[in-house]
């Protein structure tokens, strides 16, 4: 009795050892294939997406010698058509938003490659914007791929907005409207602080369920944009996201460009016309506007 139960302890031991060198081998098996996954996810291999060489240094190089430096090969006139603003407001804006956000800066990389030009990220955000260019497109212009130009665009229009804002999309002062009325009576339009007018800003993209309310009367589907500009360009209204159904009588009648005057706290700036004494106006070019508050000027 006592020579069996030492055996069947014995086979119980072996079966216990096989079993621990199974256990062990399952465990090594499971780490190497999981350390060969996570190589997989941080390695290129085939069927992945490939690192495209844009040669962005040759081409920033490029760009610089196009439109930046003394010797440049085009001229104003070409960089202000392309750019839609002349070389000294493009240098200005890009100093004014690379002392904003550090991402516009060119840098290294971990591995110490310097990367792009903030005159290449501009130039792409430029593009976008003035011709309504895809990020695919750009890419050939500046040498950045899709994710990198969006995040600059995004990136560009938050700095612009929060420099800017302040100074020029703002109220203008009794100082300003001063200054708008000496102007506009140098200018031949006595009284006048301001054009206002209506544009349309097509939807290519427009659910169909709301084609209706947003298409205008040249079949296409838009949103009406309200401004307010002076003789030096300086536009202090904006109102944006009208249906393009709707007419400039309609759209002012929804702008709170008036809001301050009607709750009685504008500016008390009086001028004359025919001798009669009025409180600062706009003109509305487009229509005649049922507020005495409006001149036409058609």
């Amino acid at each position: 009795m006592l020579g069996e139960a030492r055996e069947r302890n014995r086979r119980a031991d072996e079966v216990n050892e096989w079993q621990r060198q199974v256990d062990e081998q399952v465990l090594i098996a499971v780490a190497l294939q999981e350390e060969e996954n996570q190589g997989r996810r941080h390695s290129s291999q085939a069927g992945r997406r490939r690192n495209v060489e844009r040669h962005r240094h040759s081409r920033g190089k490029n760009l610089l010698e196009d439109y930046f430096i003394s010797t440049y090969l085009y001229s104003d006139v070409d960089f202000r058509r392309r750019f839609r603003m002349q070389t000294h407001l493009f240098n200005k804006v890009m100093h004014d938003i690379c002392n904003y956000d550090a991402y516009f800066i060119q840098k290294c990389d971990a591995a110490g490659v310097l990367g792009l030009l903030p005159e290449q990220k501009l130039t792409a955000v430029i593009r976008m914007l003035a011709y309504g260019a895809s990020a695919d497109q750009v890419d050939e212009i500046a040498q950045m791929g899709k994710s990198t130009t969006l995040e600059a665009l995004v990136r560009f229009c938050q700095a612009v907005e929060t420099l800017y804002t302040r100074d020029y999309l703002r109220r203008p002062t009794p100082r300003d409207l001063q200054r708008l009325l000496q102007k506009a009576e140098a200018r031949g339009f006595p009284g006048m602080i301001g054009s206002i007018d209506c544009m349309h800003w097509q939807w290519k993209n427009c659910p169909t369920a709301w084609q209706g309310d947003y298409g205008n009367r040249k079949g296409q589907k838009s949103i009406i944009l309200e401004a307010v500009a002076g003789f030096d360009t300086w536009v202090w209204h904006a109102f944006f996201g009208v249906a393009g159904s709707q007419n400039d009588l309609n759209v002012l009648g929804q702008s709170p460009v008036f809001n301050d005057v009607l709750r009685g706290q504008g500016p008390n700036v009086t001028y004359e016309v025919n001798n009669t004494g009025a409180t600062g106006s706009i003109t509305n070019s487009g229509t005649r506007s049922f507020l005495s508050l409006l001149f036409n000027a058609k």
